[in-house]
């Protein structure tokens, strides 16, 4: 067997311990790693002089030469710095810690190409499980690591050709909730502010706001759809242009909630505000009573790692969808009657 790997460059080495203890490094190597064929007092020796100099073997490096898969579970996610995929990470990490396994986390900026990259390295670190926040539009590529074995959880978007486990978020009746709620209160010209029109969230946020404007015989909503707005300062631009227009919408409905402190961002300085209602709840939204559309980001993560930990202890056949639902949070941005028509 290989010596192990130290855990980070200028570590003692293994060779050193073999050198305090008067052993080969082979026989070093036996020690530190528990082998048979290594007696009581060879043993000792090793352990006294592998604490001496601090050594610590790589537990993964060790791992993965035995061949076996590592403690840790990657998750993928399109963009880290959205506080809703932080709580969502966190509620993973809480579950999957307390069985033993450790969360490692990376962002592809919402890089079809990226994600693939970062999935094939950890495959190639042995992950025990994958769990992808996913902005591929085919998972296809995904089929040779479920192959290998290696449980695939999909988080808030869900797989493309691929069958696999999912939590998803009801995004469809979420939205229609919200537009229902604004059409409530009198309104009818109604904007939609969303994200990258290729992600499936929007795609299904768009269809809840069509269904509600269309069940209601409301059309020319076409006019008031902006799609891409990815971050604040983009959702802020969008919005003020938006307001700007001709014929300008008497609410808004913003897709996620960094396009909400955009929009709001845009709104800050109006004499007269259009109704506001956003999906995802967020920091200070109750401080500055804005409306949502609010739904449990921690039992997303709570229902993805009880996912993985079924895969991972062989009990779990078939497929799993779990969907969360959603609920109108009225605060007073979502109740304002329309100002101009």
């Amino acid at each position: 067997m290989s010596p192990p790997i130290d855990d980070e460059p200028g570590a003692p080495t293994l060779a050193e311990v073999a050198k305090l203890a008067g052993v080969s490094l082979k026989t070093a190597s036996r020690a530190v790693n528990g082998e048979r064929y290594v007696s009581s007092a060879t043993m000792d020796k090793v352990l006294h002089a592998a604490a001496m100099l601090g050594f610590r073997p790589n537990r993964l490096a060790r791992e993965l030469r035995q061949g076996s898969r590592s403690s840790l579970i990657g998750m993928v996610v399109g963009d880290l710095s959205n506080p809703f995929y932080a709580r969502v990470a966190g509620a993973l990490e809480k579950e999957v810690g307390s069985r033993g396994f450790h969360l490692i986390t990376a962002s592809t900026g919402e890089d079809p190409e990226a994600e693939q990259r970062l999935v094939e390295e950890l495959l190639e670190r042995r992950v025990a499980a994958l769990v992808l926040v996913s902005t591929s539009r085919s998972h296809r590529y995904l089929a040779a690591a479920d192959l290998r074995g290696t449980p695939i959880v999909f988080l808030d978007r869900p797989p493309v050709g691929l069958l696999a486990d999912t939590v998803l978020l009801d995004n469809r009746a979420g939205a229609r909730m919200a537009v229902e709620h604004l059409i409530s209160h009198g309104h009818r010209q109604i904007g939609l502010i969303g994200d990258l029109a290729h992600i499936s969230t929007h795609q299904e946020r768009l269809r809840g706001y069509v269904d509600a404007l269309t069940a209601s015989g409301i059309d020319g909503w076409e006019a008031y759809v902006r799609e891409d707005a990815h971050d604040i300062r983009t959702a802020k631009n969008i919005t003020a242009a938006m307001l700007a227009q001709g014929r300008p919408p008497t609410a808004i409905f913003t897709a996620n909630s960094r396009i909400t402190i955009g929009a709001l961002n845009a709104m800050n300085r109006l004499h007269r505000a259009p109704a506001l209602i956003g999906f995802d709840d967020f920091e200070l939204s109750e401080v500055l009573e804005v409306s949502v559309v609010a739904h449990d980001m921690e039992r997303m993560g709570a229902e993805g790692a009880a996912l993985v930990l079924a895969r991972l202890a062989g009990g779990a056949e078939e497929t799993r969808r779990v969907t969360i639902p959603c609920r109108i949070v009225a605060r007073g941005s979502g109740e304002r009657e329309p100002r101009w028509r």
